[in-house]
Parts: structure tokens; C-alpha cells; sequence
């Protein structure tokens, strides 16, 4: 029998993989926060308690010990791959073989007790579901295609950049602004999309291409998330 030696994290990612989820999806289906999930598995977060864990597993059909312990870890992740046709392994999730990369909606309910306030958002773009061609030629810079996600434009405060309704391309592996670009984030409970840069003397503005809207700190006392940068964007034009 091989060994395949997996940490925690390896294990989640391995099981996720297998049933092709995104940290989105499986927090919608295993209802834990989003956040949660990606910084555990970008190494930016604590291991999370049993608590959250216990979903996870009951999803995956798997015991949570296996998240727990290293030797039930071990012991999961050896009859995994050495073939063997235990009914708690088959009972994985498995993905079908496709070209396809799905990106999902950005799920706002979950970043919230009461989801997250989006304002003058004119409807919703679901999800979208491009080919890895797509993806080569017209993506460039994500953290991995795992991470992509769609945010439908909201407000008029980027205009001209986008308008209302428009699609946006959003990397989740970036969570903090350490460099002048634009990024999804919040405020306590409202969402932004906003040039965020670091001025000196000033600390980090939020800027928007508007000119009618006026720039303004993000204070250190604000309760302040990035939640991705933007990479793309699609300008709508009537015709």
C-alpha cells in the first residue's frame, strides 16, 4: 500500500477536488461561511472547530475524525488510494470529467448573519461556465481558477468602468489590498467596489471613477473585509 501523508487542509481540498466544489459551493451546501473555508485552506486562518468541520463531513460522507486525527486521516486517505471499494469512500462525490471551469456567483448570503447589502444592484448574474481556452487567452493574473467568481455590478459609483448589471470577475484569493487596484469588499454590512490605494499620510482611500462621488478613508475602527479583487471587466452599451 502507498502512504499519502495529508494535513487537514491537503484532505479538504483533496475531497473538494474530488466532488469539484469551490469554497463557495461547498459553503452553500454544507451552510459554513465562505471565508471560513478559503482561509483554511490559504493557511491565512486557525484550524476551525469541531463545529465547523462536523458539516463538512457529513457532506462528504467521511467521519469527522478524519479532519481531527492524523492516523484516521491517514487511514481514510490510504484506503483512497490504494482502490479499495469502502462504502464511505465510494460514497464520495464524484466530479464528471469535463473541460468546462464553472464560476460561480459571488454568495453574498453567506458573509453576513443576515447576507450582505448591495446597493442599486439591478438583478443577478448566476453563474457562468466558460473552457479552459477561455480561460488562458482572456484571464490573466488569477490565483488559481478555483478562486474565480462573478459579482453583477451594482451602483453607478464605477461609471464609466461599468455599468449597473454589468458582469465582473473577481479573484478571492486576494483578501487584503496591499497594492492600488480595484476590489470587493465591505464595510460593516454594505458591499463596495472600489479603487482602493494607499496614500501616505492619508492611510488607505477608497476611490471611485465617478467623479460625482467623493473619496473617503477606511478607517482602522471600520469593520473591514476584502473579499477579492476585481480582474476583469465587461462595459455594457446599448445599441
Amino acid at each position: 500500500m502507498h502512504s499519502f501523508a495529508m494535513n487537514s487542509r491537503e484532505f479538504l481540498a483533496a475531497l473538494m477536488s474530488r466532488a469539484g466544489d469551490t469554497a463557495n459551493s461547498l459553503a452553500r451546501k454544507a451552510k459554513v461561511p465562505q471565508p471560513t473555508i478559503y482561509r483554511f485552506l490559504s493557511g491565512t486562518a486557525a484550524e476551525p472547530r469541531v463545529s465547523t468541520f462536523e458539516p463538512i463531513a457529513r457532506h462528504y460522507g467521511v467521519p469527522v475524525e478524519a479532519f481531527l486525527s492524523d492516523r484516521a486521516r491517514a487511514e481514510l486517505v490510504a484506503a483512497l488510494f490504494s482502490g479499495d471499494s469502502d462504502k464511505t469512500l465510494a460514497a464520495l462525490p464524484t466530479a464528471a470529467v469535463s473541460d468546462d471551469v464553472p464560476i460561480p456567483q459571488f454568495d453574498t448570503g453567506g458573509k453576513m448573519g443576515d447576507g450582505l447589502e448591495l446597493r442599486d444592484q439591478p438583478g443577478l448574474i448566476k453563474s457562468w461556465r466558460v473552457d479552459q481556452a477561455w480561460l488562458a487567452q482572456n484571464v490573466r493574473g488569477a490565483t488559481s481558477a478555483s478562486n474565480l467568481c462573478i459579482v453583477t455590478g451594482f451602483g453607478d459609483s464605477m461609471r464609466p468602468m461599468f455599468n449597473p448589471g454589468d458582469p465582473l470577475l473577481v479573484d478571492r484569493g486576494v483578501i487584503t489590498a496591499d497594492y492600488d487596484a480595484v476590489y470587493f469588499f465591505r464595510v460593516d454590512g454594505e458591499g463596495f467596489i472600489k479603487r482602493l490605494q494607499k496614500i501616505p499620510g492619508r492611510g488607505l482611500m477608497a476611490l471611485s471613477e465617478n467623479p460625482a462621488y467623493q473619496a473617503w478613508v477606511v478607517e482602522p475602527t471600520m469593520d473591514f473585509e476584502v473579499f477579492g479583487r476585481v480582474l476583469k471587466v465587461w462595459r455594457s452599451e446599448d445599441f
